[in-house]
């Protein structure tokens, strides 16, 4: 027998969204795709690249889908949230914010079971539907956090999703998860951003851009991000953010001692050190 086709609701229309479609459509499941974005010209692209069925102006419409991904900014899931209304109790929310603790604790009480606030660890400096490629999600990461907040069948219905896109499912409380999502994403892009900047005040900027190899540009790729979506992740990951730039901080004057100071042992030791890291990713 047939399983029904499922109604799936993507607002937000970018890189996460029509990725996400891609990946959703190439599963057994039978889904029809409505879409919803502001941007007038994401709406035209995404019907035209064939990652949603057709485009709504009216979250009512949306809400009447069996699954709805927030696919917007950080502010943006928080103020949806607000405006949902009431949902059926087998609706499925899932957005994928890349801060957890202020998004999981400000959905209304009435509807905090539909939702299950998600992060996947992946994406490119890339946006608009355009940007949507195969395989973003394939053997990624995705943190789920304070799951136990979220119904059952909103539970077993995200993991599926998740696990059928090929993602590897990891567990977390959502305050800690923004401790250390703002070491390893929300600080380096910081990072990026700094760089970018610093290298474009020199007043021979073209020439230092001339010698940029390899490893500038994979330093500052990311310094091409959305300044709009980064700027509310920096906001909602305030705190944690400035603890993660002061340890880095607190390292660079490590290193700028050492050099000043002539202490190359000390350096290669340090350096040494830091090449374990990739003992730990690889």
């Amino acid at each position: 027998m047939a399983t029904a086709t499922k109604k799936i609701g993507i607002i937000g229309l970018g890189l996460m969204g029509g990725s996400l479609s891609i990946a959703l459509k190439q599963t057994p499941n039978e889904f029809h795709f409505i879409g919803l974005d502001h941007n007038k010209e994401h709406c035209t692209q995404a019907l035209a690249l064939g990652l949603v069925d057709e485009i709504t102006e009216r979250l009512e419409e949306i809400t009447l889908c069996d699954i709805i991904f927030l696919t917007i900014p950080v502010d943006g899931i928080i103020a949806i949230s607000k405006q949902i209304g009431s949902l059926d109790p087998k609706c499925t929310v899932i957005d994928l914010g890349s801060t957890k603790e202020k998004i999981s604790n400000a959905i209304p009480k009435e509807i905090r079971e539909n939702f299950v606030t998600a992060h996947p660890m992946t994406g490119t400096e890339k946006f608009g539907p355009t940007a949507a490629v195969p395989n973003l999600y394939k053997d990624k990461v995705v943190v789920l956090c304070d799951i136990e907040k979220s119904g059952k069948h909103q539970q077993e219905t995200a993991k599926d999703l998740f696990s059928q896109i090929g993602m590897k499912l990891v567990f977390m409380d959502a305050r800690e998860h923004d401790r250390h999502a703002a070491f390893i994403s929300h600080m380096p892009h910081a990072l990026s951003f700094s760089l970018a900047n610093s290298v474009m005040k020199q007043e021979n900027k073209e020439s230092i851009i001339a010698l940029a190899g390899g490893g500038f540009k994979d330093m500052s790729r990311i310094a091409k991000s959305s300044p709009k979506m980064w700027e509310d992740i920096f906001r909602q990951n305030q705190t944690n953010l400035i603890e993660a730039i002061e340890a880095f901080e607190t390292e660079l004057k490590k290193c700028r001692h050492m050099v000043e100071n002539e202490e190359w042992n000390a350096l290669n030791a340090w350096m040494d050190h830091a090449n374990t890291l990739h003992d730990i990713l690889d």
